[in-house]
């Protein structure tokens, strides 16, 4: 009977570090990286429901809500939706970094201001004068090196002095800042984005003018001809909104205005995914209903900016959901069989019409009157059109 082979030599402790060392910072690196695109997602829906709010800049934040639909009808991903989370990532950065590190010349402020009240001109009120100047100096020199190194966190509350000094020395230095400064801002697509939501506003405009001007001039009508003027309105508005999500999803797919009057198209792409069509059409109105909800009383001043907030919050998800449904209609081939083709239409119609209910009502609920008509949210700019 022959022995059995020798064990192998153990390995020296130093071959099993170094392997669980690489295992550690590896996950300390994803689980960083997790977190860095959870911020970034924060940072980006604060940056649209900010342009959401500001006329002209309102069309950047529809336009990127359009090309996420787009972008997923193409791909069909979802993690595909989440565009340039990363750059927000860095934004929201600098935003959080700036915050915290100018809070050292605050406070200076507020003693120079209490120095000068109490005694002005005084050589108290003068000296911290000159120390809010010192820091006020110190701090945009910090802020501008912590961009240059990259606009991370860490990088504010920690500025590295004797790197600044030797970067300081180094010669080039501007050239390769200027050239990851103009990288960063070709790479943010901001023409891009105006011109796709600048395009998918007008094109949802000249779908929703009749309608809402039909529903307006039937509030200021007499009782009988209001009637006949809201029902008719209500019709077409029914027929734009059970459309219009689509249509814009469709163009932002193809990237032609025209594709935004392709009525025959996107009725035949719903014959091939009707329930996918059922469902998005669902969330996009459903989630357009609490943002008619928040107009009932004027916002208080202190919470402003709350709906601005909501409506990207509302929207983002809607518009997901709108392209992964043209996705799923452009990847079939043939119509579905009939009964979940009449089970979608089935289902459509009470969802319209109770959109459309809301919409009626709102006139009579917003702060706004009639002219609340005009807040199209679930189509147009995420802030109200008489935001423009």
């Amino acid at each position: 009977m022959s022995e059995p082979p020798p064990l192998p030599p153990p390995l020296p402790v130093e071959a099993v570090a170094v392997p669980l060392a690489k295992v550690r910072r590896g996950l300390f690196q994803r689980v960083a990286s997790a977190f860095d695109w959870l911020f970034g997602l924060v940072a980006l829906i604060a940056l649209l429901a900010a342009c959401s709010v500001i006329p002209g800049l309102n069309f950047l934040s529809l336009g990127y809500l359009l090309h996420v639909s787009g972008t997923i009808a193409r791909t069909g991903r979802f993690r595909d939706g989440c565009i340039g989370v990363r750059k927000a990532s860095v934004l929201g950065s600098i935003a959080a970094g700036t915050w915290l590190v100018v809070w050292p010349a605050r406070l200076v402020s507020g003693f120079w201001k209490d120095a000068e009240i109490i005694a002005p001109g005084s050589s108290t009120s003068q000296a911290w004068h000159g120390a809010l100047v010192l820091v006020t100096v110190v701090t945009l020199a910090h802020i501008a090196w912590a961009c240059v190194r990259g606009g991370k966190l860490r990088h504010f509350l920690w500025p590295q002095p004797l790197r600044f000094f030797r970067w300081l020395r180094a010669p080039g230095k501007f050239t390769g800042s200027q050239r990851l400064i103009t990288d960063y801002v070709i790479g943010l697509r901001l023409p891009f984005y105006f011109w796709l939501g600048l395009r998918g506003f007008a094109g949802a405009l000249v779908w929703l003018f009749v309608p809402v001007a039909i529903l307006l001039v039937a509030t200021r009508v007499p009782l009988g001809g209001s009637i006949v003027l809201s029902l008719l309105g209500g019709f077409l508005l029914l027929l734009v909104a059970i459309h219009l999500p689509f249509l814009q999803a469709h163009f932002a797919q193809t990237d032609r205005f025209t594709a935004l009057f392709e009525l025959c198209e996107v009725r035949r792409l719903f014959l091939r995914a009707p329930l996918a069509f059922w469902f998005a059409l669902l969330i996009t109105l459903l989630f357009a209903v609490p943002l008619y909800l928040l107009k009932i009383e004027l916002t208080p001043r202190e919470l402003a900016w709350l709906p601005s907030l909501l409506f990207v919050i509302f929207i983002f998800p809607a518009r997901i959901l709108t392209g992964w449904a043209m996705n799923r209609a452009l990847r079939q081939e043939q119509p579905r069989h009939w009964f979940p083709r009449w089970l979608a239409r089935l289902g459509i119609l009470p969802i319209g019409l109770a959109y459309v209910l809301v919409v009626y009502l709102t006139p009579y609920l917003s702060w706004n009157g009639a002219l609340s008509l005009l807040e199209q949210h679930a189509f147009l700019v995420p802030a109200p059109l008489m935001a423009l």
